[in-house]
C-alpha cells in the first residue's frame, strides 16, 4: 500500500503555476498565496476574484490555454481545469521534468496531494486520507476546529518568547527539555481559554523563576 510522506513546503518567493481559472483554481490560488508564493495562472477565462487579483498584480495571469513552456522555473504546479485531457498533459509534462504536481480529483496523476488543513495562528494541523475520502478529512478538520481554539495561538506566541528566554538562560539541555515539558503539559492553555492571565503568569514564573517577565 502506498503511503505518502507528509511534509510542509516553503513556497515563499517560489513560482507556483495553477492551470485553470474556475472556482477550484481560485481556491488553490488563495491557499498558495497565503504561503507567499509567486502565483501564475494560465487560463483563457477567470473567475471575478482572479480577475481582481490579476488587476491588483497579486497574481500573474496568462490568458490562453496551457503550453509546456509555462512550466519554466515552476517549483510547484496544480492542474485545475475542467478538461481531463489538459490535466493529464500537465501531469505528464511535470512528471517528465520532476516538478511537483497536483491534479485536482485525480490522485493517480499527482506526485503530491493536498491535505485538509486547520490553522490556529502558528498551529497548523493537516489531515489526509491518501486521497481516498477528502470529505472525511474535512469532517475531521471541522471537529478539530471545535477542540483547538484561539487559546492555542496565544499559547504558542507565549512559548515563542519563553523558548528564547530558556535557550538564552538555561545552558543544560535536559533541564531545558524538562521546563518545556512542564509548561506544555501544564494547565496554561485552559487558563488562557478561561481568561485567567494573571494565573498564567504565575504558572510561568513558577517554572522559570523570577528571571522571566512578560511585557
Amino acid at each position: 500500500m502506498l503511503n505518502y510522506y507528509p511534509v510542509y513546503l516553503k513556497l515563499d518567493g517560489k513560482k507556483c503555476l495553477v492551470v485553470g481559472g474556475g472556482k477550484v483554481a481560485e481556491r488553490k490560488v488563495r491557499s498558495i498565496l497565503e504561503a507567499g508564493a509567486r502565483v501564475y495562472v494560465v487560463s483563457p477565462v477567470l473567475t471575478n476574484w482572479l480577475e481582481e487579483a490579476a488587476a491588483m498584480g497579486t497574481v500573474t495571469v496568462i490568458r490562453r490555454n496551457y503550453t509546456t513552456t509555462d512550466l519554466e522555473n515552476a517549483f510547484l504546479v496544480i492542474g485545475a481545469t475542467d478538461a481531463p485531457v489538459i490535466n493529464s498533459r500537465v501531469a505528464r509534462d511535470c512528471h517528465d521534468r520532476n516538478i511537483l504536481v497536483n491534479i485536482v480529483d485525480s490522485p493517480a496523476d499527482c506526485n503530491f496531494i493536498v491535505p485538509s488543513v486547520f490553522r490556529q495562528g502558528s498551529l497548523s494541523i493537516s489531515i489526509s486520507t491518501d486521497g481516498k475520502s477528502p470529505m472525511l478529512a474535512r469532517r475531521i478538520r471541522e471537529e478539530l476546529e471545535m477542540e483547538f481554539g484561539p487559546e492555542y495561538h496565544e499559547f504558542l506566541e507565549l512559548m515563542c518568547e519563553i523558548r528564547e528566554h530558556i535557550i538564552r538562560t538555561v545552558p543544560d539541555e535536559e533541564q531545558r527539555r524538562d521546563m518545556f515539558k512542564e509548561l506544555v503539559y501544564s494547565d496554561i492553555i485552559q487558563l488562557l481559554k478561561d481568561g485567567q492571565r494573571e494565573k498564567v503568569k504565575e504558572r510561568i514564573s513558577y517554572v522559570l523563576g523570577n528571571s522571566w517577565t512578560q511585557s
